[in-house]
């Protein structure tokens, strides 16, 4: 049977997802009893509430006696080390483009990675059901994309169809009659999609490009067989990209069937397979026969742009709210992550409890922790950093591609807020009463710049960003200009307290909440921090007079989520993460410490 190996590609939000799921449907993934699922890909917890896929998973679906493997990739920035190492083990990609968006920052940054890689992908415009659709002027912008990539003149000649992916429709012109099905979309991956080399006479060779693990059998290497035939039982080499090996043994292969695995003896080349045996697997090693002495070329992965800081819990309500607390099952944890989680780094810090994470991007590692507090850790987390680099003898950080979509009359706010923290203005469009701005910004201009884009922009911004290159460090960026209200004693909150507080600014909490001292309770409207008693009651008499009882009118408290809080917190403060909690509080709890610890 013939295969053939695709990718589905795109910038967050423009229907990956939503287009595998109708190919799905009409790929035959289900019988007649089974009930068609929506987002059936996104099957992680996080996936479905975020709305986002942070996995890249494959799929398998059959057209016309031939065998298309399908693998979904995650369209956000953070994730796109997942995305470089699945673009090895596929023959071509279908990019997806929003039909009013056109290509956004990670649309750029996939699309670069697949070109280099000599990949001929094919174009898929979405969403032409939108009123606000420019079809063809986004086939347009992305053969300009193509040609700003360096794409060869072959590439440059990509196939491009349109398509409703949530109603399950494609069709070869935008105008005229509206198509009933994918059927021009699977011919087209037919025609331009070549059919993978199945060499199966050569000795094996595959190639790990994403790592599993299940509790029965252990962790699992994830890529395509380029030669050869792969058995159960068989003997095998791993070698390493420097050409050191080692044994190994193939116990299980698994390939994907719809929306499941099925365990099979055998797999031949062209084939993307699942395999457990070999413990220590890990991305980009070879799996060969014994006889084999060349490994594959290596996988590259770009080095993590961001690190944060887990310690021990040990706030004074430590404990209280989950299971998992010392710094051995910390530690275990970690590890775990780093089986599967390939752009993830983790080194213990010597002399404390803590260990330095490092990721691609503050979503990349707050999912690691909204991971870890639902299995019961309590554990806390400092401020992001960025991780510079030396190249070529200078100090260079991480640099962000960075479009911002807003109203035209906050365009003057929005490049003077970016100005301020080093960012250089590329592009700028102004069309029927909305902007588009094209930023480079460092990394660490965009920590904590979303909340503050929010409030300025009052909810109508649209902020993209991704990880374009590292760069020459910027100089001195300013930081947060307001400070945080400090609890200064323990017990509960009364309404009294935040009413006569919420006038000197924004309270994180409501009423009836339990604080310690050294909690961060509100951010204050003046730049310097301010010790306020969140616990203070109104004294209460029995003289009762009209016009002595003012009605107190507490301002809702939107509670803040993990991304929120770690956007907001200073170098000195730390978010204190748990099963039911997310508090923000002081690295030293009483204001005598902080004095001590910072005498000016």
């Amino acid at each position: 049977m013939d295969i053939r190996n695709i990718a589905i590609i795109a910038h967050v939000d423009h229907g990956k997802t939503t287009l595998v799921d109708a190919l799905l449907d009409q790929g035959g993934a289900y019988t007649e009893h089974e009930e068609v699922k929506e987002l059936a890909m996104d099957s992680n917890d996080q996936e479905r509430e975020r709305g986002i896929t942070i996995y890249a998973k494959n799929t398998a679906i059959y057209y016309k006696d031939c065998k298309i493997n399908i693998v979904d990739t995650p369209g956000h920035a953070d994730f796109g080390s997942e995305v470089e190492r699945i673009l090895r083990m596929v023959d071509s990609v279908v990019l997806l483009v929003d039909a009013q968006e056109g290509p956004m920052p990670q649309t750029k940054f996939v699309l670069k990675k697949s070109l280099e890689l000599g990949l001929k992908p094919i174009v898929v415009i979405n969403k032409i059901d939108k009123p606000a659709q420019r079809g063809m002027e986004v086939v347009d912008m992305v053969f300009d994309l193509f040609g700003t990539l360096g794409a060869s003149n072959e590439q440059l000649d990509f196939p491009y169809i349109f398509a409703i992916a949530r109603e399950g429709i494609a069709q070869k012109e935008l105008e005229g009659e509206k198509g009933t099905n994918l059927d021009p979309l699977f011919d087209l991956i037919m025609e331009h999609v070549k059919v993978a080399d199945s060499d199966t006479e050569a000795p094996l060779r595959m190639q790990p490009s994403s790592l599993a693990y299940d509790d029965y059998v252990g962790r699992m290497g994830i890529g395509r067989i380029y030669e050869g035939t792969m058995k159960v039982g068989q003997q095998v080499s791993v070698l390493k990209p420097d050409g050191s090996a080692r044994n190994g043994k193939i116990t299980k292969i698994f390939i994907a069937e719809g929306l499941n695995k099925k365990e099979v003896q055998e797999a031949v080349a062209g084939e993307i397979v699942t395999v457990a045996g070999i413990d220590d697997i890990y991305v980009g090693e070879t799996v060969c026969a014994k006889e084999v002495t060349d490994p594959l070329p290596a996988i590259s992965i770009d080095p993590p742009t961001i690190s944060m800081s887990f310690l021990v819990n040990n706030s004074p309500f430590a404990g209280k709210e989950g299971s998992q607390l010392t710094t051995r099952q910390i530690r275990a944890r970690l590890d775990r992550e780093k089986e599967t989680n390939v752009g993830l780094h983790v080194e213990p810090i010597e002399g404390t409890d803590s260990f330095r994470v490092a990721g691609r991007g503050e979503l990349h590692l707050s999912v690691l922790i909204e991971s870890m507090r639902r299995e019961g850790f309590e554990i806390q987390v400092s401020r992001p950093e960025v991780i510079f680099q030396e190249i070529d003898g200078s100090v260079c950080e991480p640099i962000e591609h960075v479009i911002i979509d807003v109203p035209e009359e906050f365009s003057g706010t929005v490049i003077n807020m970016l100005s301020l923290r080093k960012g250089e203005m590329q592009d700028m469009k102004t069309e029927e009463g909305q902007c588009r701005i094209e930023f480079l910004v460092p990394t660490r201009g965009l920590l904590g710049f979303r909340g503050d884009f929010i409030i300025e922009t009052k909810g109508e911004g649209i902020l993209n960003h991704s990880f374009l290159k590292f760069e020459k460090e910027k100089g001195q960026i300013p930081g947060r200009t307001r400070g945080s209200m400090i609890s200064m004693t323990p017990g509960e909150t009364m309404a009294f307290s935040l009413w006569n507080l919420q006038e000197r600014g924004r309270l994180f909490i409501g009423a009836q909440t339990p604080v310690y001292e050294g909690m961060i309770i509100g951010e204050s409207a003046k730049a310097d921090d301010m010790m306020v008693n969140p616990n203070k009651n109104k004294k209460l008499t029995n003289v009762r007079a009209s016009g002595t009882d003012e009605a107190m009118n507490l301002t809702p408290v939107q509670p803040m989520t993990l991304e929120q809080a770690l956007e907001y917190i200073g170098d000195d403060e730390l978010v204190e993460v748990t099963p039911e909690s997310i508090r923000l509080r002081k690295k030293l709890l009483t204001e005598v410490e902080r004095k001590r610890a910072n005498p000016k």
